[in-house]
């Protein structure tokens, strides 16, 4: 049975408590491996040993700490398939999609914030009150808590902004697919990479997570989850005046025009329903169709879903694997009923497969309006809903009703209509004629229930340095 340690100052370190946790394969239900049943002793010896390693970190020039990050994301890139392997039997997820998309986004988000670290100048100011100049300085140790459903993708995009701008990091991956980011720290070992700048604690979120949040000696807080869990968050940081940045659910809409060409676009919309068996936040769970052409796109999407592959996640060709826990697929499962007993219409999907795994069948549904639970709540699962809707305003009104602002998709010609409505949408980012669109400079976060703060590009080295003035009388 393999078992994972935690990694803290440079080496494996065995749960203070000898405690462990299973790891499923959400494909099988069978315990895959084990992971160390953390508690607030081991946090407290990673943010010692960050501690130690923060002087010597901070001081490097900054093309000092790019060249040890380019090392980790070249070390990375030749582990590409051993880390999509773990990745998939960890998460559920279609080896293509780790091997070919995830895995590769997290070495391209090191070497991002590699380049990010020798651009990040201060600034200066003169011509008002004598001449002035800002510093950015690092924060010291900083924690990360990144989610299950993109393990070393959402991993790599906290801890490599942290690290460029100078923190150590003490972080957490989800216990339910903490796989990858225990293997990188090990990785980062292995090249000689500093003791203590980069610390992975396993384990539960109430023991491990909130001992983490609550330390006196972490500045800085970055959190990937879900919303109940953010709000925790928030309550424990906002008394401690600690720099928190929370980056939550969605319940995004796809808005989708008369005019606009989709047909053609038929694979990006399913795909912008369906990646990862619906488990992305920035998946498009309401589909929002122009009445006039509702019932041709409806009966085409469906099809279209229908014909998705359901498989294994190790065998090629799979689109859609399990769900990633015991946990998800019954919350899934209760969500479909819901919207049944809602009054909603299941036009596919709706039930659970008949395999060993946590397998959901994709699933559509039309019949409910937008103050309905099922196009409210955040699922998070291969469940979308479509709704019909009246024009612009309409398709606004529609877009809006909901209490996440992540992200928003609207296909149309006319780009009128769509810069418009992109400037009228409640939302942290819009794409036109797209799904995922990644452009790592821009800012990445939503409002509302979709969390707090901005990361990506140079909000995130902001988010992790201290600005510091300094004038000087002429």
């Amino acid at each position: 049975m393999q078992r994972d340690p935690h990694w803290i100052d440079g080496k494996p370190a065995m749960p203070a408590n000898g405690q462990w946790l299973d790891v499923f394969d959400p494909a099988t239900r069978a315990v895959a491996s084990q992971v160390a049943d953390g508690d607030a002793r081991d946090v407290d010896n990673a943010v010692a040993a960050a501690q130690a390693a923060f002087p010597g970190w901070s001081s490097l020039p900054n093309s000092g700490r790019a060249r040890w990050m380019e090392r980790l994301a070249d070390a990375l890139e030749t582990r590409i398939d051993e880390f999509a392997r773990a990745e998939a039997i960890d998460a559920g997820k279609p080896l293509a999609l780790a091997r070919d998309i995830e895995i590769p986004r997290a070495i391209s988000n090191l070497r991002f914030f590699a380049h990010a670290a020798t651009q990040f100048a201060s600034e200066s100011h003169h011509g008002e009150a004598g001449l002035n100049y800002t510093l950015r300085l690092p924060l010291g140790v900083v924690g990360c808590i990144s989610p299950w459903n993109l393990p070393l993708y959402l991993f790599t995009w906290k801890i490599a902004p942290a690290l460029a701008a100078g923190n150590t990091v003490v972080a957490k991956p989800s216990e339910v697919t903490p796989r990858t980011a225990t293997m990188l720290a090990a990785l980062a070992a292995e090249i000689g990479f500093p003791a203590g700048v980069l610390n992975v604690v396993n384990g539960l979120g109430p023991k491990v997570g909130e001992a983490i949040v609550q330390h006196p000696a972490t500045k800085a807080v970055s959190f990937t989850g879900s919303s109940t869990v953010g709000r925790r968050i928030a309550g424990i940081t906002g008394p401690m005046l600690k720099k928190t940045s929370l980056e939550l659910g969605g319940k995004n809409a796809t808005l989708v025009f008369a005019d606009s060409d989709w047909r053609k676009q038929l694979d990006m919309l399913v795909r912008s329903a369906f990646q990862n068996s619906g488990q992305i936040c920035l998946c498009g769970s309401r589909l929002l169709v122009e009445r006039s052409i509702y019932a041709e796109f409806r009966d085409a999407f469906v099809e279209r879903v229908q014909a998705l592959h359901i498989g294994d996640p190790l065998q090629d060709g799979a689109q859609i694997g399990p769900l990633v826990s015991q946990a998800q697929y019954d919350k899934v499962l209760a969500c479909i009923e819901r919207a049944r007993a809602e009054g909603g219409r299941v036009l596919c999907g709706g039930q659970a497969l008949d395999r060993s795994g946590w397998f959901i069948a994709p699933t559509v549904i039309d019949g409910l309006g937008p103050q309905c639970a099922t196009n409210r709540e955040e699922i998070f699962g291969p469940v979308v809903t479509l709704q019909a809707f009246d024009g612009d305003d309409d398709a606004l009104l529609l877009a809006n009703a909901s209490d996440y602002g992540l992200t928003a998709s609207i296909f149309t010609n006319d780009l009128s209509r769509a810069h418009r409505l992109a400037a009228s949408l409640r939302v942290g980012m819009v794409w036109i004629n797209t799904w995922l669109m990644r452009d790592l400079r821009t800012p990445f976060g939503g409002s509302g229930a979709s969390g707090l703060g901005r990361e990506g590009g140079m909000e995130a080295m902001r988010f992790f340095t201290e600005p510091r003035n300094v004038g000087i009388a002429l």
